[in-house]
């Protein structure tokens, strides 16, 4: 019995290989990607060429978030709390700070779960355990902080990924609170949204057996709603601004796919919604593309380069 349900799960998997595959080849839009994908249980963060070569990578410690610049350059972390910016050309580091030794932090425990590149060229960072956002200009200084209302504190859950927005406000993933907030400028909470749990009990770890709120992203669309990634809630959520959940992607709504850790959610201009797949398994794809009616149209899946940990991705040339 055991044999048989093995084939039929390997029959599956290979039927939507070929699908895919036979949808790239007929739409060229979901031909093969650029993605720059970090991975912390190989201790890897690379850019993946269209043809699944990694045309650079670079050595990484833990790691829960990463920019692709405008300049060519690429924002991410070797540590929890060291961010360097790095040149791909010759892997050179041109700009750096760590948050356990700057900005006032000597001695404290500190933990850095997000950061970003502003227009104005300021680096926001968000630290947990200060409970602060930052930004900080090419010299380290400090030119704007804003503190965080944090329910349950602790150094390694305070936040997950932190947008700045539009409007000079920041959009905030608070995973140890199981709760998305805006807060203005001055830091004043303005919007406050607990991720439900949807009627189950929390069940602890990470794969696809465990079940919570552990909130990892969130996304503000230009229609004011938000784009909700649930962590171990296995989905994305979309929230009206008076959080009314209009739309949902669910742990197997999708023929063939596990969602497990739903980390990244990139929203494309087509409508389509680029979503992180962590610590689902060999037998699911790490990052996926669905339509707004739940078909999967793109998947990258690859478990030579990266493990069950790539928490972080970004489809470079996606149709935005």
């Amino acid at each position: 019995m055991t044999n048989c349900l093995t084939l039929r799960r390997a029959l599956v998997a290979l039927s939507i290989s070929l699908s895919l595959a036979s949808q790239a080849a007929a739409d060229p839009e979901h031909a093969g990607r650029r993605v720059l994908a970090a991975d912390y249980s190989v201790g890897r963060i690379a850019i993946v060429d269209a043809d699944g070569r990694i045309a650079w990578e670079h050595k990484i410690g833990p790691i829960h978030d990463l920019q692709l610049l405008e300049n060519g350059n690429v924002l991410f972390q070797l540590s929890w709390t060291r961010i360097v910016e790095v040149d791909p050309s010759d892997d050179r580091v041109v700009w750096e700070y760590d948050s356990a030794a700057q900005g006032g932090n000597e001695g404290k425990r500190v933990e850095v779960h997000s950061f970003q590149r502003l227009p104005s060229g300021l680096t926001m960072i968000a630290e947990s355990g200060p409970a602060r956002i930052i930004e900080v200009d090419r010299g380290g200084q400090i030119q704007h902080e804003v503190k965080l209302k944090v329910e349950n504190p602790d150094p390694h859950h305070d936040t997950r990924l932190v947008r700045k927005l539009a409007g000079g406000g920041y959009l905030v993933a608070h995973e140890g609170d199981g709760a998305v907030r805006e807060y203005d400028a001055a830091g004043k909470v303005v919007w406050d949204y607990p991720v439900p749990l949807f009627g189950k009990q929390p069940r602890g770890g990470h794969g696809a057996r465990a079940w919570g709120n552990a909130v990892f992203a969130a996304e503000r669309l230009a229609n004011g709603n938000t784009l909700i990634a649930t962590g171990n809630g296995h989905g994305v959520i979309e929230v009206t601004p008076e959080k009314e959940v209009v739309w949902r992607l669910e742990q197997r709504d999708l023929p063939g796919v596990t969602l497990a850790w739903v980390t990244t959610v990139q929203p494309l201009a087509n409508g389509n919604l680029v979503i992180g797949n962590c610590h689902a398994g060999p037998d699911n794809p790490q990052i996926i593309e669905v339509t707004r009616d739940k078909r999967l149209v793109w998947a990258f899946k690859d478990h030579e380069n990266f493990g069950d940990a790539l928490a972080n991705s970004w489809v470079i040339d996606a149709a935005e």
